[in-house]
C-alpha cells in the first residue's frame, strides 16, 4: 500500500519502553506484541502498521524499504556504519553503555588480545583507535562465559547495571559508547512520504521532550 507507514520494532526492552512515545504520538497497536504470533501488527491508525524484526536487522528493513522507519539501538547502528538512514531523533529510551570488560585484575600486557563480542564492527574500530591489535570472536550471546573458560581475555557487550558481570567475576573497564535507542528513517521514505513521516517526527520529538521533563 503506498500510503501504508510501516515501523520496524523488535520485541523486549526497546518495544516496551516504546510503547508509551507512539501513544502519546496517537499510535497504538492492536494486538499484543507479547501474546500475538503476528509479524505484521496493525494500529488504531489505518495507515500505520509495525512489523517485529529481530534487533539486528532493524536497520536492514528500514535500510532497503521493508520498513519506512524504525526504532534501534545505538549499538546496533554502529555495526552498520554505512547504512544510508536518516536518524532524526535520539528517543532516550533503554540507555546503557557499550564497554569492555574482563576478571578483576587481569593483566591486559599479552601482545594481543582476544576479545569476544557480537558488535564487531564497534570493538575493531576501539582497538584502531588504541593501536592496539587484537583478535575477534564473534559470539552471538552468553558473552561473560567466554572469559571464564579462556575463549577471549575481554569481552565488548552492553552494560546496563553490571550485575550480570559481577555474577560471573567480571567488571566493566572501558567506555566506548553511550548508548539510546534511535528512530530511524529510510532515505527514499522521507522523500515519498515526506508530510507524513515529518508529522510522526515531530509528534515522536514532542513525546520524548515531555518524557525527559516529567
Amino acid at each position: 500500500m503506498p500510503n501504508m507507514l510501516t515501523l520496524a520494532l523488535s520485541k523486549g526492552r526497546i518495544f516496551e519502553e516504546t510503547l508509551p512515545l507512539l501513544k502519546a504520538a496517537g499510535i497504538e497497536p492492536i494486538d499484543d506484541p507479547e501474546t500475538s504470533r503476528k509479524l505484521i501488527l496493525d494500529t488504531n491508525q489505518s495507515d500505520v502498521r509495525l512489523i517485529i524484526v529481530r534487533a539486528s536487522d532493524v536497520p536492514s528493513y528500514v535500510e532497503y524499504g521493508g520498513a519506512d522507519m524504525g526504532i534501534a539501538g545505538k549499538d546496533v547502528l554502529l555495526e552498520h556504519p554505512d547504512a544510508e538512514l536518516y536518524e532524526p531523533v535520539d528517543l532516550n529510551i533503554a540507555c546503557c553503555k557499550l564497554m569492555t570488560a574482563g576478571r578483576e585484575n587481569d593483566s591486559d600486557n599479552r601482545c594481543r588480545l582476544k576479545v569476544a563480542t557480537k558488535f564487531v564492527e564497534s570493538t575493531r574500530r576501539f582497538y584502531a583507535e588504541q593501536g592496539q591489535q587484537v583478535d575477534i570472536i564473534k559470539l552471538y550471546g552468553s558473552m561473560e562465559l567466554a572469559p571464564l573458560v579462556g575463549l577471549a581475555d575481554r569481552i565488548v557487550d552492553v552494560v546496563d547495571t553490571g550485575n550480570t558481570l559481577r555474577a560471573n567475576g567480571l567488571v566493566p573497564m572501558e567506555h566506548i559508547a553511550d548508548i539510546s535507542s534511535r528512530l530511524i528513517v529510510n532515505k527514499a521514505s522521507m522523500k515519498t512520504k515526506h508530510v507524513r513521516i515529518q508529522q510522526f517526527i515531530d509528534r515522536i520529538r514532542e513525546a520524548v521532550r515531555v518524557q525527559d521533563n516529567a
